[in-house]
């Protein structure tokens, strides 16, 4: 029987584990006694660019629980591989335990590598448009489990190929090719922002509106527009946010609940930033009312899978707006029902209850929940839940020079943070 590679291996040990790549690299550096691994290096070793030493492969067997002779022969397979294949170093096939199928990764990354092909096909098959689809929604799932940075070359790459396309289809198929990637465009910005990169967003987002005026769809038009106010409210922009939502919604009628649902919450982030009570409120009532309409089947973003999705918008804005015990309330009904997938969204959770629980007066409490979110950050790398332990710091400023105030210290250290 031939051995397996280190690099499926490796992979098919940390998904048997239920692990992150960087909860893998937690382990290593605990066993280990080092500091020096994070989720990169694991990718490498999946991904044999590159081969871990006897000494990096002893630590490994005791973190995955196996013999080190299994990781030596294993490693000693994909040296033999190295040899008879060139290509041997290029990312390996999903096992069968992970939660991506194997055609999917496999359709994912022969379309990445179609990106680079030029000149762009003379016929474009409509057959493509449920294939883009199908693979938007394994990426959706891969964002929950891998963290933005596995997927933001995927995703580049994706987007690249279907703006080739767009560019080479005959109408209808030009206009589905368009709709299809604004949505591709919209979640590369948005990893992107969640990989602290705003400028990218931003470009992905220019990218998104030019596709969805190609699509000639009010829908898209309108989703891009949200999106890019979005990326406006994360700047402190809320005029332009304001503006832009409104412009979302300037035909309402011809725009589905789920859309209008998408922007009426974040037009309310717009008006939390101009420091409009009553209007946020108005707003996320108006969203709260049109939730029960909202297809299940077709709407797949957070406002169905997040529970208490209006609340999670409401209680961000009274933090805006400086209404801690309002949104205290709030955080505390929301985190206890976040499903496991939410994780990194807890972490920003979190770190925004901890301010307003700082805004009460309740240090300790406060550090209490910034050690969670930092935890969280450790575990996702989401820099999204790290800026907001930024604001957490800066609320906890009156009890600096006492011994609360080391104690967030050390709990943002393993972040980067409160050192």
């Amino acid at each position: 029987m031939v051995a397996e590679s280190i690099g499926r291996l490796l992979r098919r040990l940390r998904i048997e584990h239920g692990w992150t790549q960087q909860q893998v690299a937690d382990e290593y550096c605990r066993v280990s006694g080092t500091v020096t691994k994070d989720a990169r290096e694991i990718g490498r070793w999946e991904r044999h660019k590159r081969l871990p030493t006897p000494e990096t492969r002893r630590h490994l067997a005791t973190v995955f629980g196996v013999p080190t002779t299994v990781l030596d022969r294993a490693t000693s397979a994909a040296r033999r591989s190295r040899r008879q294949a060139p290509s041997a170093e290029s990312p390996q096939l999903v096992g069968k335990g992970d939660s991506i199928d194997r055609r999917t990764f496999v359709g994912t990354m022969t379309a990445a590598a179609l990106s680079t092909a030029r000149p762009a096909p003379r016929h474009v098959d409509p057959a493509l448009i449920p294939y883009f689809e199908q693979q938007l929604d394994g990426h959706y799932r891969a964002d929950m489990l891998l963290g933005p940075r596995a997927l933001i070359d995927t995703i580049s790459a994706q987007c690249d190929l279907i703006s080739q396309l767009v560019d080479a289809a005959e109408e209808p198929t030009r206009q589905r090719m368009a709709r299809i990637g604004v949505h591709y465009a919209a979640f590369a910005a948005w990893l992107h922002l969640d990989a602290g990169d705003p400028g990218a967003a931003l470009r992905c987002h220019d990218i998104a509106q030019e596709l969805a005026h190609r699509s000639r769809d009010p829908e898209a038009v309108a989703c891009a527009l949200v999106d890019r106010a979005m990326a406006r409210t994360d700047q402190g922009l809320g005029t332009a946010v304001t503006d832009l939502c409104e412009g979302a919604l300037m035909d309402a009628s011809r725009l589905s609940p789920e859309i209008q649902v998408f922007a009426l919450q974040q037009q309310a982030h717009g008006a939390s930033l101009l420091g409009d009570r009553r209007r946020v409120d108005g707003l996320l009532d108006r969203a709260g009312r049109l939730l029960d309409a909202v297809d299940v089947e077709t709407w797949g973003t957070a406002c169905l899978r997040t529970p208490h999705y209006v609340e999670v918008q409401r209680a961000t804005c009274y933090g805006r707006l400086g209404l801690a015990r309002e949104a205290d309330r709030l955080w505390q009904q929301i985190i206890p029902a976040a499903p496991p997938t939410s994780r990194r969204d807890v972490g920003v959770w979190t770190a925004r209850h901890a301010v307003a629980v700082a805004v009460l007066r309740e240090p300790e409490r406060a550090v209490a929940l910034a050690g969670q979110a930092a935890g969280i950050v450790v575990r996702t790398g989401s820099e999204r839940a790290r800026r907001e332990l930024t604001a957490v710091e800066a609320a906890m400023t009156p009890w600096q020079a006492e011994p609360i105030g080391q104690s967030l210290a050390e709990v943002l250290a393993p972040i980067g943070k409160g050192v």
